[in-house]
């Protein structure tokens, strides 16, 4: 009787089957879902956060001399503080990370100036201060790529499902017009009407979706580095 050894299944095929099958489900997964509405409700956020820092910061270092100005940026130090908790709460439900919150501010002296002072010199404070600023711009950028991905990949995949509305309702149109342009005194247009054309935009627009969930995980995966470098301990 004759044996034959059995190969054992190769854990690099298994991986790569692993991955593929998430490339696949990544965009209908409910992380990517999560991620995409971090990204979409960040700038909301990130505006109020970055105005609420700004006026608050030049009011206080424009009466720094006074006797308002220190508290004035005591305060700003507080509400920045607040601010980061709440982020580091939207982190852990939209990037799922959890991230521990610095040691709360102690001060060495009673009395409204002990607090102050604690307050000014709460490097936590500053430091989520400084998120404010500076995840405000990085937010703008996020948001306009990840909303552009989104509604470019999927308008272009189910663009045969209302392709027809264009030459119907528009005059001149035979279908989605994709230039329309004149030179030479001779116009040239280009509308997308047979079958083939169809086809070939939708697998533009479906890779444009599967590719999605990569662009939009780069783009968070800098807000995790910003809330743990931070919001943290």
């Amino acid at each position: 009787m004759t044996a034959y050894a059995t190969a054992p299944v190769s854990s690099r095929t298994t991986s790569g089957d692993a991955h593929e099958l998430e490339f696949l489900r990544a965009p209908f997964a409910g992380s990517t879902f999560r991620e995409i509405g971090y990204t979409i409700t960040s700038l909301p956020v990130a505006v109020v956060g970055f105005v609420f820092s700004v006026a608050l910061f030049s009011a206080g270092a424009g009466l720094a001399v006074t006797v308002l100005g220190l508290p004035l940026l005591a305060v700003l130090l507080t509400g920045a503080r607040g601010l980061g908790a709440a982020e580091r709460v939207r982190a852990r439900h939209g990037l799922g990370i959890d991230v521990a919150g610095p040691a709360p501010v102690v001060a060495e002296r009673d009395g409204l100036w002990g607090a102050t002072r604690a307050r000014l010199t709460d490097a936590a404070g500053w430091k989520a201060l400084l998120f404010q600023v500076v995840m405000f711009p990085y937010r703008v950028v996020s948001f306009v790529v990840a909303t552009t991905f989104l509604v470019t990949g999927w308008v272009v995949t189910l663009l045969p499902a209302y392709n027809w509305v264009f030459g119907k309702y528009i005059e001149g149109w035979e279908g989605y017009r994709v230039y329309d342009y004149t030179s030479g005194g001779i116009r040239h247009t280009y509308d997308i009407t047979s079958p083939i054309q169809l086809a070939a935009a939708s697998l533009v627009g479906f890779a444009i979706v599967f590719l999605t969930p990569k662009v939009v995980r780069v783009l968070t995966n800098v807000d995790r580095a910003a809330v743990r470098g931070l919001l943290g301990k």
